[in-house]
């Protein structure tokens, strides 16, 4: 049997969606993972996210779906995580490309499903800001989970909508998200995490790492992105509940919004309109930034001192736990060396190494 999981926002959704998978379906099933090519300009430099063209060595499924295996590669400058995951996760991993708006997402997932049959389709979203109206003011990165909620709401299909660890992408908070949510469909456990911990230790997604970080027992708060926002780690964190499809797209209205777009251009123009912004104008303006700093190499004399100026400024804001990548970016430090960085911290102080979180002193 075959199981289809729609990763909503990329990123760390897709290992998200490969935990998932294990606890609810075990290794009896196979899973086909969709996700986006739409990474952290920490790995990949070129704003917004990747398409087929991006890639060398995709896999054609359907005409419209390609998978990306372990020897794909992305083509300079790009960057991706994706062909990494593929080796190291046993499920396929294929290529949700929105450059052709909703109906090309929704073009892609008619597809998979007449060609895979699968016995379930779930829609998975870690954070849950898949359910945001739009005019939030901690709202930072609505257009691709909108962009496959409304392809996801088109399909001829049974698909559930699932959220995990409500509140941990720091865009919407828990608070604000539990009336929303429905039945709980799973708790994660420490034994649940483990089963994804080799892959939190490169990869850089920071709502996964604190969703296995709070299913590992991990509580307070955690500073992330290179805004610092506080994310509350609590019991909540390791949860997974459903929520009523067309629910979710009755509130969401950029999802509404753009469920004819046959562009990315024209979904972003939606998401200027009724948001105020677009996450990918973001990405166009740090890219730039970033291009025009002379970001710094860890050298391990220097590294210590700006960490313990970096931790006393966050004890002071009442945080406990941080993610590597927001040292990376609070040290000015390039996403290249984000590893090297993390090595050294790790080897210099494992005491502090809370898994896969980094514990403020």
């Amino acid at each position: 049997m075959t199981r289809l999981i729609v990763a909503a926002g990329g990123g760390g959704d897709a290992v998200a969606a490969a935990m998932l998978h294990a606890v609810l379906y075990g290794d009896e099933d196979q899973a086909v993972i969709l996700t986006y090519a739409w990474d952290r300009l920490l790995v990949d430099p070129l704003p917004g996210p990747r398409g087929v063209d991006s890639f060398t060595g995709l896999e054609a499924v359907t005409q419209s779906v390609w998978s990306v295996p372990a020897e794909a590669q992305p083509i300079a400058p790009a960057g991706s995580t994706l062909p990494r995951l593929a080796a190291e996760l046993p499920h396929t991993l294929a290529l949700l490309d929105p450059h052709h708006g909703a109906e090309g997402i929704t073009r892609q997932l008619e597809q998979l499903v007449s060609h895979l049959a699968p016995t379930s389709i779930d829609l998975l979203d870690v954070g849950g800001d898949i359910l945001a109206q739009g005019d939030e003011p901690t709202l930072k990165s609505p257009l691709a989970d909108a962009l496959t909620l409304a392809a996801c709401c088109q399909v001829n299909a049974p698909i559930r909508l699932l959220v995990a660890g409500p509140g941990l992408d720091g865009e919407i908070s828990a608070d604000d998200l539990r009336p929303l949510l429905g039945n709980l469909v799973h708790t994660f456990t420490a034994e649940d995490a483990e089963t994804i911990g080799s892959i939190l230790e490169w990869h850089p997604s920071e709502a996964t790492a604190m969703l296995a970080a709070t299913a590992l027992g991990a509580r307070g708060i955690c500073e992330v992105r290179d805004a610092g926002l506080p994310v509350p780690l609590t019991d909540e964190g390791p949860t997974v509940r459903e929520v009523d499809l067309d629910d979710a797209v009755s509130r969401n209205s950029l999802a509404r919004a753009i469920m004819t777009t046959a562009t990315l251009d024209e979904a972003e123009a939606y998401s200027r309109e009724i948001c105020g912004f677009s996450e990918i104008d973001y990405e166009r303006n740090k890219a730039l930034w970033l291009r025009k700093q002379q970001p710094t190499k860890p050298e391990p004399a220097a590294v210590w001192a700006q960490v313990d100026q970096f931790e006393a400024g966050a004890r002071s804001r009442g945080v406990t736990h941080t993610t590597f990548r927001r040292i990376t970016e609070a040290l000015t430090i390039s996403g290249l060396q984000r590893n090297v960085l993390r090595q050294l911290l790790i080897n210099g102080r494992p005491e502090q190494y809370d898994a896969p979180l980094w514990r403020i002193a």
